[in-house]
């Protein structure tokens, strides 16, 4: 079997890589958190990294970031490929038109993403975040569980998910949205996406559209879109995402900023009997950049973990 591949979230970049504060520079020398994934996911015997980005970053992000791999990355069987998600990927002209004349602005989310790469997919995948830190632990376990599945476990598709405790994700600069995981026997029953998570007085609570307030407790499990699965699952993807442009075609003014999430389409594919999703252990850290003042700590966490020895100090 192939060694197992990483499906890398980057198409939200800006035109100019360096300037995004969720992609701004935090190690010593110049590096973003995607750096760390790859670094983490090559050390964990991935062999093919794919990045999912747009058209109109391709220049920049080659020069600014697929050169310093490939050039340095010393690893014989490893590949870098892209695909490409644009707004109108994978979308019927007619629906995309429509969208447009609507005023359409949004991406088309996540799952659309992972369907952009489908034809980069060959092997057991792991999908996340270009924006997140994720910690080598947890590349460790999920390589590990890609590479052991049997012939029927490759032929019915299973799905793994590493998910971290609530109350390690939150950020004091205000709220963030995070998959609420209800899980049992080690496995994934249900995924529910809350988009305004916070911390207040002692008390970890989501406030829902309409001001209803969820108490959450600080250990309950979250995905932070750290998911691993099976080739075939593309084909589930795809049916879920012809079943979400036909919703949103059937009520563009109502849906015009929908989007297709892969923690939802997850959510689907459980309770409706498609896949299995096993819950993984691993003693792994995850922080991220949501807002601007978040940096400071993030910079801090890796000259800790670089001064520790855990990174090199020059890391490609």
């Amino acid at each position: 079997m192939k060694g197992p591949i990483l499906v890398v979230l980057a198409a939200g970049m800006g035109s100019r890589y360096g300037g995004l504060k969720q992609m701004d520079k935090i190690g010593k020398n110049g590096e973003v958190l995607l750096d760390y994934s790859v670094f983490d996911a090559v050390k964990s015997g991935y062999e093919k990294i794919v990045f999912i980005i747009r058209h109109d970053i391709e220049k920049d992000f080659r020069e600014l970031v697929l050169s310093r791999m490939e050039s340095k990355v010393k690893c014989a069987n490893l590949r870098f490929e892209l695909a490409f998600q644009d707004p109108d990927s994978l979308i019927p002209s007619d629906i995309f038109k429509a969208a447009q004349e609507a005023g359409r602005t949004k991406p088309w989310g996540t799952g659309h993403a992972l369907l952009c790469a489908a034809e980069n997919i060959d092997a057991p995948f792991t999908v996340l975040n270009a924006d997140d830190f994720y910690g080598r632990e947890a590349f460790a376990v999920m390589g590990k569980f890609l590479r052991g599945l049997n012939t029927e476990e490759l032929n019915n598709g299973i799905g793994a998910i590493v998910p971290y405790r609530l109350d390690k994700t939150l950020s004091p600069q205000g709220t963030v949205a995070r998959g609420v995981c209800e899980t049992e026997n080690g496995f994934l029953t249900s995924v529910d996406e809350l988009m305004a998570i916070e911390k207040k007085d002692g008390q970890i609570f989501n406030t829902a559209p309409d001001g209803s307030a969820r108490d959450l407790l600080p250990e309950t499990p979250v995905s932070m879109n750290f998911w691993g699965f099976t080739p075939n699952v593309m084909t589930h993807y795809k049916k879920y995402f012809e079943d979400f442009l036909a919703g949103f075609a059937a009520d563009i003014k109502g849906q015009i900023k929908s989007e297709c999430f892969i923690p939802k389409a997850v959510d689907h594919f459980i309770k409706t009997g498609l896949t299995k999703v096993k819950v993984l252990e691993a003693d792994s850290q995850w922080f991220g950049v949501t807002y601007k003042e978040d940096r400071e700590a993030a910079i801090k966490k890796i000259e800790e973990m670089t001064t520790a020895g855990f990174y090199p100090s020059v890391l490609w």
